[in-house]
């Protein structure tokens, strides 16, 4: 396994492409709201995407039919938008935006609340970005892939939430998936170490109940198999001696208000706008 280092115009050019893939995932953000459909989402990206300069990486990949994956609800990964499949108040989606641009791939996920939402939801949205920054926040030149995996599981499991373990991260540059794979479960000193110049996505897959998944007959849906919620954030990032930039970095709003809605006594704060 040969895992490509990157170094100065390369960097550059990967930056680009990340950031135009935070841009478009930021577009999408900015106009999600009860009643659109997840194709929508899909024009939204295509759209934003070429505006950009870029492709959608994602559309035709292995046979992916569409520009983006949106993952609502119990789905964990890899959602086929459709336009008989509408927001609605209480929902949480993932929108996983990849970029193709200037020779490099830029990939990065965030999960949305929209409207009022439970509290499980809100609880499994939190974990599922506190878990991915978690898995950031041991990367840097020396570091071993099982750091990342063990702080992400440690995490989730505090919080009584599971990490899937069939997905994980994976390297990323002139390949949208290349070495190596990146685990999110795992211990602590063990497998490969990390070294200045490479490029990979962290991207947790947290479910509120068990990890077990299943697919569905689309060949691509997969679902939580309890059936219970599922979130998930993703950044792309660049590991450095002495820690990572991360590539794809943007303020996102997390939660999507709902037009007039008025907020019950004691009810829930919304979630806002971090640095994604």
């Amino acid at each position: 396994m040969t895992i490509p280092l990157f170094k100065g115009s390369d960097v550059e050019r990967l930056r680009r492409a990340s950031q135009a893939a935070a841009g478009t995932l930021a577009h999408v953000a900015s106009r999600l709201a009860p009643g659109i459909t997840t194709a929508d989402i899909d024009a939204w990206v295509r759209e934003d995407t070429a505006r950009r300069g870029g492709k959608p990486s994602q559309l035709g990949f292995h046979g992916f039919p569409a520009t983006v994956c949106t993952s609502r609800n119990q789905v964990v990964c890899h959602g086929i938008p459709r336009p008989d499949e509408h927001l609605a108040p209480g929902d949480i989606i993932n929108v996983d935006v990849t970029t193709f641009l200037d020779g490099f791939h830029g990939d990065t996920s965030a999960t949305f609340l929209i409207g009022e939402v439970s509290a499980e939801a809100l609880h499994v949205v939190d974990v599922a970005r506190r878990c991915r920054d978690a898995g950031i926040a041991v990367v840097r030149h020396g570091a071993k892939l099982g750091d990342i995996g063990a702080a992400i599981e440690e995490l989730a499991r505090k919080e009584g939430c599971s990490v899937v373990e069939e997905f994980g991260g994976h390297g990323i540059g002139h390949q949208m998936h290349g070495p190596p794979i990146v685990p999110h479960t795992g211990k602590r000193g063990t497998g490969i170490k990390l070294r200045s110049g490479m490029v990979l996505t962290i991207e947790p897959m947290v479910n509120l109940g068990r990890p077990g998944i299943r697919l569905m007959p689309d060949g691509w849906t997969v679902v939580t198999e309890d059936g219970r919620l599922s979130a998930q954030f993703e950044h792309t990032l660049l590991v450095t001696g002495d820690g990572c930039e991360v590539l794809t970095r943007r303020e996102l709003p997390l939660h999507i208000p709902v037009p007039g809605a008025v907020r019950p006594e004691g009810g829930q704060a919304a979630v806002p706008a971090v640095a994604q």
